[in-house]
């Protein structure tokens, strides 16, 4: 396949890739390449000695066309019937509701599994968008917890994750609503990915606290659980309170806990608040005397040509934890 074609001589120079490797590459579980060798033959047509087997451009190439068969909704031996025998599927093969896979031209435009865009973006991007395609809990979780070891929170997300979440909603916008399903499965394993092995929450520390919300009407949540995510590696206090936080609660949980900064997220502009931010940051805590005011922190591209004056806007992740950082630890 052309998006492996480069590699070539590079699997050649190492014999080959790993089953592990593969896996990632198609994004599915290693268990499943396994399975797929046991029971459909599809294994590296050159066996090595020993137990380890490597996978060639062409072995890896023919699991491609298993994965893009498997995910119109053909049956496992049918799909993997056809991809030994290198047969066109046959259009009263495909269910009615099923997608064909892409072809060649596609594939060169950076569309991978159900024709998700996804440019130049890392090719663990690639796999976690066709675990997400085809629903598989178990590949998407194991891809996402891989490339949060490997590359680390804060890269992991912004690398990794973004591209794959902005792939599938312009899959979504393009498609009349189709892929919804994708959207909803990607999201909730992400937030899920983002809970495991984090450390237990740092104890309440007032003037240490981080407080996270979305402004009232906005429940986009996704971008605040991995900026307390990321927060919480560092061992900082933070109290996550998500999705369309009424005004009410969020000045009552600002006096309850005398947070050094505020986080307010807002994905549209609708929803994003100037009065809100300006409130908010003339709340004072504290005992007479020594009264501290938070640094509310407006977050999300509802805030893009809203600036409030005075209030900093980072512009990602990165950015967000670095200034939380430079405000507990100046």
């Amino acid at each position: 396949m052309d998006e492996f074609r480069a590699d070539d001589e590079d699997m050649g120079r190492r014999g080959g890739l790993t089953t592990g490797e593969v896996a990632r590459r198609l994004g599915v579980a290693p268990t499943t390449v396994r399975s797929w060798d046991r029971r459909y033959r599809l294994g590296p047509d050159a066996r090595t000695g020993g137990k380890h087997r490597r996978w060639t451009a062409s072995d890896v190439a023919r699991l491609e066309r298993m994965c893009a068969l498997t995910a119109t909704g053909l049956a496992p031996a049918e799909a993997a019937r056809l991809a030994l025998s290198g047969e066109p599927l046959d259009s009263d093969q495909a269910p009615e509701t099923a997608a064909a896979p892409p072809g060649p031209a596609a594939r060169r435009h950076g569309e991978t599994g159900g024709g998700l865009r996804l440019g130049d973006a890392r090719q663990e991007c690639k796999g976690v968008a066709r675990a997400a395609l085809r629903l598989d809990a178990a590949a998407l979780d194991e891809l996402l917890a891989t490339a949060i070891e490997e590359h680390g929170l804060i890269a992991a997300w912004t690398e990794v994750i973004v591209p794959t979440l902005q792939a599938v909603g312009r899959k979504w916008e393009r498609s009349g609503e189709r892929y919804v399903e994708v959207e909803h499965f990607l999201s909730w394993h992400i937030s899920c990915a983002l809970r495991r092995g984090l450390p237990p929450a740092v104890a309440h520390r007032p003037g240490a606290t981080t407080l996270l919300a979305c402004v009232p009407g906005e429940n986009h949540t996704l971008p605040l659980e991995v900026l307390a995510a990321a927060l919480a590696e560092r061992g900082l206090p933070v109290r996550m309170f998500g999705g369309a936080v009424p005004v009410e609660s969020l000045v009552a949980a600002v006096r309850r806990t005398g947070p050094a900064a505020v986080g307010l997220w807002a994905q549209s502009r609708t929803t994003a608040s100037r009065p809100l931010a300006q409130h908010v940051a003339a709340m004072e805590w504290g005992v007479r005397g020594a009264r501290r005011k938070p640094v509310v922190l407006t977050l999300g591209p509802g805030w893009a040509g809203r600036t409030v004056t005075g209030l900093p806007r980072p512009s990602g992740l990165a950015e967000a934890v670095a200034a939380v950082e430079s405000l507990v630890h100046p």
